[in-house]
């Protein structure tokens, strides 16, 4: 028992101690996404739904297959005409039997019976359909989801990046701010510079400084986000990305914005089929049904020491001529049934149109606000640059300083934001039209 713990717990100790080192890694975007569909909650689910389907089309397929029973019984009895039965399998009947009083009688019966369906007014071949129609269905949901976990885990490894820039900007500013109030301390000392001068930029230094505090803890969160999208526990452990990473050049716009081979609209048209086939097996209810049989059995009794065999074999045919509306109700539901279903792929298209279209917009508006933060950065790291120099000197006010400075860490994380998003919608804008968000 000691033995059995102490492996359990080493087990323990090298899967955590694993999850640790594979965290610790710097993260690459490839990485992340191959963890995310591994072991993504979302993505076990859509396994587990797909082994379902398939279970589903193995019990579809065995109604068309031969059904093979063993049964074996032990029976004693004093009633005449199971007595009687038994005598008559055993192949014991004695002329001098007293049938109203055959005394006791023991019987071990062993039967084998093998039976077919022959004909069911297409219902086996209906079900069959429509669980194969099931397993497709299921195929395209997990494509679905792998795209929806592809796209998620894109987005929160660029939201780390953008935290990553925001922070960077910020501390930026702290640097800057921190060098103008040493300069202005340096002034101040030597009558240069007004005491209220000096206090508002070490108030506007310790407001910066707040305001670093907050991207970082955005910082943290987007790590966290990160974590849960890959199905990795927020253990506190550090998520580092790479300085540069490849993969994202591979987020391009598509070639096309035809989303007709959108895996959520191929699993709908599936189900389609399936609905259809289902309305098939319900009108299959007023056909006959015809089964062949054949069974093999032994009788043995040990009070009549003599036993024998026999056998059975031939072929019934079963017609509902009358069951109450039943076949009638089962159809129509199949057909109203049928109906939603046509209505929602109707609904579908529509809605992924509309999901296209907005993901189309995105990306235009995402090129616009990346070119203006472009220049907006490239003006406001030239003005401050000039405006530094001009407040070493003497030639420039505290106040405008501080707007300088202000603009230029505000233009740095504009840019950082324009750009991972422009990335981010890019990736959407290819999941809307059912590629993967990461070109082949």
């Amino acid at each position: 028992m000691i033995h059995l713990i102490f492996r359990r717990l080493v087990w323990t100790v090298v899967v955590l101690a694993g999850t640790v080192v594979m965290q610790a890694q710097p993260w690459t975007l490839g990485r992340a996404i191959e963890v995310a569909l591994e072991n993504s909650p979302d993505g076990r689910v859509a396994q587990a739904r797909i082994a379902g389907a398939e279970a589903m089309l193995d019990e579809a397929r065995s109604y068309g297959l031969p059904q093979v029973s063993l049964k074996s019984s032990y029976t004693q009895t004093d009633s005449p005409m199971m007595a009687f039965g038994s005598i008559l399998n055993q192949r014991a009947f004695d002329f001098g039997l007293d049938f109203n009083n055959p005394g006791t009688i023991d019987n071990l019966n062993a039967t084998a019976t093998v039976g077919i369906n022959l004909y069911s007014g297409g219902q086996v071949s209906a079900g069959k359909r429509a669980a194969e129609a099931g397993v497709s269905a299921a195929g395209f949901d997990e494509a679905a989801t792998r795209q929806q976990l592809t796209a998620q885990t894109v987005k929160a490894y660029l939201d780390i990046r953008k935290a990553g820039e925001a922070v960077s900007a910020v501390d930026a500013g702290v640097k800057a701010y921190e060098a103008a109030v040493s300069n202005a301390r340096l002034r101040f000392d030597a009558g240069q510079v007004l005491k209220s001068d000096l206090l508002s930029l070490e108030v506007k230094l310790a407001q910066t400084k707040e305001q670093l505090v907050e991207v970082q803890h955005f910082q943290r969160l987007a790590r966290r986000a990160f974590a849960f999208v890959l199905g990795l526990p927020a253990n506190g452990a550090e998520i580092e990305l790479v300085e540069e990473d490849e993969a994202l050049d591979r987020i391009v716009e598509p070639d096309t914005l035809d989303y007709s081979e959108r895996p959520e609209l191929q699993a709908l048209r599936e189900r389609e089929v399936a609905a259809e086939q289902m309305r098939v097996l319900a009108s299959g209810g007023r056909k006959p049904r015809v089964m062949g049989f054949a069974s093999y059995q032994y009788d043995h009794g040990w009070e009549t020491t003599e036993g024998a065999d026999s056998w059975l074999a031939g072929v019934s045919v079963n017609l509902d001529v009358f069951n109450g509306g039943k076949s009638e109700s089962k159809i129509r539901q199949a057909e109203a049934q049928l109906s939603e279903l046509r209505e929602y792929i109707r609904k579908a298209e529509l809605g992924i149109g509309l999901e296209v279209e907005q993901a189309r917009l995105a990306v235009e508006l995402a090129k616009d606000r990346v070119a203006v933060a472009e220049l907006a950065l490239a003006q406001a790291e030239e003005s401050a640059s000039l405006s530094r120099s001009r407040f070493k000197e003497g030639a420039l006010l505290t106040a405008e300083l501080i707007g300088v400075e202000s603009r230029l860490m505000e233009a740095r994380m504009r840019r950082a934001v324009a750009l991972a998003d422009k990335t981010i919608v890019i990736a959407q804008l290819r999941k809307a039209v059912g590629v993967s968000p990461l070109q082949d």
